[in-house]
């Protein structure tokens, strides 16, 4: 299909993207959920307390409470205004003329390719492998959209006097680029890889899976019932597949690096550590009640509008 693939994939995923911001964010929000209160090293004791011999002394902090997403999204509008649901739409705008657009448009690709003439489907497997590299190239292109949607999402959680306080996601990318180097907008990039890989072979594949087994079966004809089931089911197996990367991602992309200072995390792997070490093995599946909430709402969103918009398109 060429480029129509990439233009159907684009439109269907702004819209997806935009309807489900509010969730996107508070996900965002719960997965930076006690970031800051690992046991930090205290140095230069007083002379009545220096008589440790190891050079550094722990002192634990009392974790915060957690708290749920409509407990999030309540205190959200309460301090920040209803305004706040929607910060960093304009790079999530971005994001999805990106990254979406390149991953749905390349998988269209890759799938006329390789689907068999004669029965007009395609191994799971082989779908599972356009997934991935669709996947992949779609995240290189638009990780810069990706750091800037994340801090721009984050950012009302600070202190005021530490806020980035980006007026776009453009301002944001510019600050970015000048102040931390252009390597920046790559930050978590191999993560963002990761993600969207998972992501995209678990979200196209099982959709196109499930839709073509809804068929066969003749469980239901093919229609907005069935590209709905379809689609929900789809949006389970990537919140599944993709949350524990989600989780790393949102925390690299979003640390603040200072000028002298080293970075809180040396990467992803450390960060993996560092977060499981502080807060447990479910943390990495922290905000996975908003994550399936925003990701089956999208993915319904997504794949109901790219049907509707294949059929708009279709004498084109």
């Amino acid at each position: 299909m060429g480029v129509k693939g990439f233009v159907e994939g684009g439109i269907a995923s702004i819209i997806a993207g935009c309807s489900t911001h509010p969730l996107d964010l508070i996900k965002v929000r719960m997965q930076l959920q006690g970031e800051n209160n690992a046991p930090k090293p205290v140095h230069n004791l007083r002379p009545a307390l220096a008589f440790q011999t190891a050079s550094n002394v722990h002192v634990a902090t009392i974790p915060q409470a957690r708290v749920g997403p409509i407990a999030v999204g309540v205190r959200l509008v309460q301090q920040e205004g209803l305004a706040a649901l929607f910060s960093g739409v304009s790079a999530t705008v971005l994001r999805q003329t990106l990254y979406s657009t390149t991953r749905m448009g390349l998988y269209d690709v890759l799938k006329t390719k390789w689907t068999d003439p004669a029965s007009g489907t395609m191994p799971l497997g082989r779908k599972i492998e356009a997934g991935l590299i669709a996947g992949a190239i779609g995240a290189a292109v638009g990780n810069p959209a990706d750091v800037a949607m994340v801090r721009m999402q984050a950012d009302g959680r600070l202190p005021p006097a530490e806020r980035r306080n980006y007026k776009s996601v453009v301002d944001a990318i510019l600050r970015m680029a000048r102040q931390e180097g252009v390597t920046s907008l790559w930050r978590g990039s191999s993560l963002t890889v990761n993600r969207a890989m998972l992501v995209t072979a678990s979200q196209l594949a099982s959709y196109d899976q499930f839709k073509e087994t809804i068929l066969q079966r003749g469980v239901m004809r093919d229609g907005l019932g069935t590209h709905v089931t379809a689609s929900f089911a789809a949006g389970f197996v990537a919140a599944v597949a993709s949350n524990p990367v989600d989780v790393i991602k949102t925390r690299v992309m979003n640390m603040k690096v200072e000028p002298g200072s080293p970075p809180p995390y040396a990467g992803a792997l450390d960060c993996a550590l560092k977060t499981v070490r502080a807060e447990g093995p479910m943390a990495l599946y922290k905000g996975f009640v908003p994550t399936i909430s925003r990701q089956g709402p999208f993915t319904v969103v997504l794949f109901v509008t790219l049907e509707q918009v294949r059929k708009l398109l279709k004498d084109f």
